[in-house]
């Protein structure tokens, strides 16, 4: 099969999940016994990164700018059409929202989540609209649908309005990598006990309330709180609870290492994500990997991730939060080896070959219809 792979939409390191969803996808659809023709078009961002990462598939390189949000989505509706079938693809997968209305070939999309309408805080006006656009486009004009956790599927039937017999749940995984004794931590962390949580500065991230929460209880715990992510549209509020925090309490990186994020993970003595809304909720899973407990909400896909090998709070009350956050940095060695153990455990069942296989039938199912 030829596999056409719209990576317009990615931008390296500044994507999230979905930078880890496309590329973890692709390695293991690669190393399939039957692995696909790969056919990967690129936007001017990400061809270098995506040759070296892949030497052996074919590269169309587009020229367009990711950052160009209105060159994108014109190129993905009126050039990628006529590259796709330049290029004689068997089914062109799209694992960024959005794709071409009309194409040569059978078309499968990738729905990570509906945040924008919970959320639209989270994205400008006018990116709230083109998305009221282009997704129940592509989602309409595509044979099949692809989530990434039974509550996506859930949250794109509620707005989308397709049936739920279009939508396939391929859940998401992490590197085993997380799971393997890294070196220490950064300097920065070194000395005391800390909490961690890795999260952009978005509204739905929560990360504004984590700080006030900590604020609550930093008079009777010697934990740091160490944030990692860069900052979006939640970073005012963010900036206002940190001015009000004890000083030299919280430690923030922008970025790091993945070798930086593994040691991070298995240094914390609690990973701490507070967040409202996910479509997966990937960095649960990587602590969880990773042997760090996990404190997180009920929100969202979180509880499918973490089932009960996690502890919850309530994300959307400060001071129940930071009750929470007390009785876990408190709760004895035995339980928390305990829980630790259930979540690596739990770990185990989500993998990147079992996701490529999924998403390998739907493709191959939706490539078949038009043979």
């Amino acid at each position: 099969m030829r596999l056409g792979v719209n990576a317009l939409f990615y931008l390296p390191g500044e994507v999230g999940g979905s930078e880890t969803y496309l590329l973890e996808t692709l390695r293991a659809l690669a190393c399939r016994k039957d692995a696909p023709e790969l056919v990967l078009f690129a936007n001017r961002e990400n061809a270098g990164p995506l040759r070296a990462e892949f030497p052996r598939a074919e590269m169309v390189e587009s020229g367009v700018a990711a950052t160009n949000r209105f060159a994108r989505i014109l190129a993905e509706q009126i050039q990628l059409p006529k590259w796709v079938k330049i290029s004689r693809v068997d089914v062109l997968w799209s694992p960024g929202y959005t794709a071409p209305a009309f194409c040569a070939c059978p078309q499968v999309v990738s729905l990570l989540d509906m945040q924008y309408k919970r959320f639209p805080e989270d994205v400008s006006w006018l990116a709230a609209r083109t998305m009221d656009v282009l997704y129940p486009l592509a989602a309409r004009r595509s044979d099949a649908v692809v989530a990434i956790s039974e509550f996506s599927k859930s949250e794109v039937v509620r707005f989308i309005g397709i049936s739920p017999e279009k939508i396939a749940v391929t859940l998401l995984a992490t590197d085993a990598d997380f799971g393997v004794p890294a070196g220490p931590p950064p300097a920065e962390v070194r000395g005391a006990p800390y909490l961690l949580c890795v999260a952009h500065t978005y509204p739905h991230k929560n990360v504004a309330l984590l700080v006030r929460a900590f604020s609550r209880i930093t008079a009777d715990i010697p934990h740091r709180l160490v944030l990692v992510g860069k900052a979006r549209y939640g970073e005012p509020e963010v900036l206002a609870a940190l001015r009000d925090s004890p000083p030299g309490r919280v430690i923030r990186f922008p970025d790091l290492s993945r070798p930086e994020l593994i040691a991070l993970y298995q240094g914390a003595d609690w990973f701490v994500f507070p967040s409202l809304y996910e479509g997966f909720g990937l960095p649960v899973l990587e602590a969880m990997v990773a042997g760090a407990p996990v404190l997180t909400t009920r929100e969202a896909s979180l509880p499918e991730i973490g089932g009960e090998a996690v502890c919850y709070a309530d994300g959307r009350d400060e001071a129940s939060f930071a009750a929470a956050l007390r009785t876990a940095i408190a709760l004895p060695q035995g339980q928390r080896a305990q829980l630790v153990e259930q979540a690596k455990k739990r770990a185990e069942g989500f993998t990147w070959d079992s996701s490529a296989d999924k998403l390998w039938n739907v493709l191959a199912i939706a490539a078949a219809r038009h043979a």
